[in-house]
C-alpha cells in the first residue's frame, strides 16, 4: 500500500473569505474535506487530553496522599478496571463525535455550494442527505440522489444499502483509506458509489481502478451538477 500522505494544506481561513465563490469551493473540496476535519479532530483530541488529565488528577491526588512511588503505582493497579472503563468511554465517545463532525462539514459545504437537500430524511432507512428534497422524493424517487456520510466504514456500509433502493443512486462519502478490495466489489454489486477526496482516490490501485470509487469533484461534475440542471429545467428548484 502506498505510504499515507498528509493532505496538501491550504489556508482554511480563505473559506470564510470566499464564502460565495462556488467555483473555488468545488475546486478545493477534496482538500477542504480532509484538512478541516483533520484539524477539528486534532483540536478535539487536544481538548480531550486536557480534560482527561484534569479528571485523573482530581480523582487521584486526594487518594495518593503521602504514598511512596511504589505504593502509588500499586494504587493505580487497584483501580485498573475503573481506568480501563474510563479510557474505553473516551474512545467510544470520540468516534461518533468525529463522524458527526465529518457529516457537519459536508453539510456546511453543501450549503455554501447552494445545493438543496433534506437532512436526515426518513425513507427506507435514514440517509444523511436527500437531494433535492423529501418532497421531490415522494413524487419521483428515481430522480433523487441519496447521499450519506461515514468517516470510516468497517462493516457498517451494509446496514445502509437499502436506503438507496429507490433513488437515482446511492452515494457514500468517506475518508476511509482501508476498505478491502472485496468490499469494493460487493459495494459495486449493491449499487453503492463511494465518494472520497481526490488524494484517497489515487492512494491505492484498487481505489483508482474501481468504477464505483469517485472523487468529490467527479461527483459534482458528472452526477450532482447535471441533476441540478435537470431539476432547474423542470422547475423543481423553484418549488423548494
Amino acid at each position: 500500500m502506498a505510504e499515507r500522505q498528509r493532505v496538501v494544506l491550504i489556508d482554511v481561513g480563505a473559506l470564510v473569505e470566499r464564502d460565495g465563490d462556488v467555483a473555488w469551493i468545488k475546486q478545493n473540496f477534496s482538500i477542504l474535506i480532509e484538512q478541516v476535519q483533520a484539524d477539528a479532530y486534532d483540536e478535539y483530541k487536544q481538548a480531550e487530553r486536557v480534560a482527561g488529565a484534569d479528571t485523573i488528577a482530581e480523582v487521584f491526588i486526594g487518594l495518593l496522599g503521602s504514598h511512596s512511588a511504589e505504593e502509588t503505582v500499586r494504587l493505580f493497579g487497584t483501580y485498573f478496571f475503573a481506568l480501563d472503563r474510563f479510557f474505553l468511554g473516551l474512545t467510544q465517545g470520540r468516534r461518533p463525535r468525529a463522524g458527526k463532525t465529518f457529516e457537519y462539514l459536508i453539510k456546511e459545504l453543501f450549503v455554501r455550494l447552494r445545493y438543496p437537500f433534506s437532512s436526515q430524511p426518513i425513507i427506507n432507512g435514514q440517509p444523511d442527505f436527500l437531494l433535492p428534497s423529501m418532497e421531490h422524493f415522494e413524487r419521483y424517487a428515481a430522480d433523487c440522489i441519496i447521499f450519506t456520510v461515514k468517516r470510516t466504514l468497517r462493516e457498517r456500509w451494509r446496514q445502509i444499502v437499502t436506503e438507496g433502493s429507490r433513488g437515482l443512486g446511492f452515494f457514500l462519502a468517506t475518508i476511509d483509506e482501508d476498505i478491502a478490495a472485496r468490499d469494493l466489489g460487493e459495494m459495486l454489486r449493491s449499487r453503492v458509489t463511494l465518494v472520497v477526496p481526490e488524494r484517497i482516490k489515487n492512494i491505492r490501485e484498487d481505489y483508482s481502478l474501481a468504477p464505483n470509487v469517485i472523487a468529490f469533484e467527479h461527483f459534482f461534475r458528472f452526477y450532482l451538477d447535471p441533476a441540478m440542471d435537470r431539476w432547474r429545467a423542470a422547475g423543481i428548484l423553484e418549488q423548494l
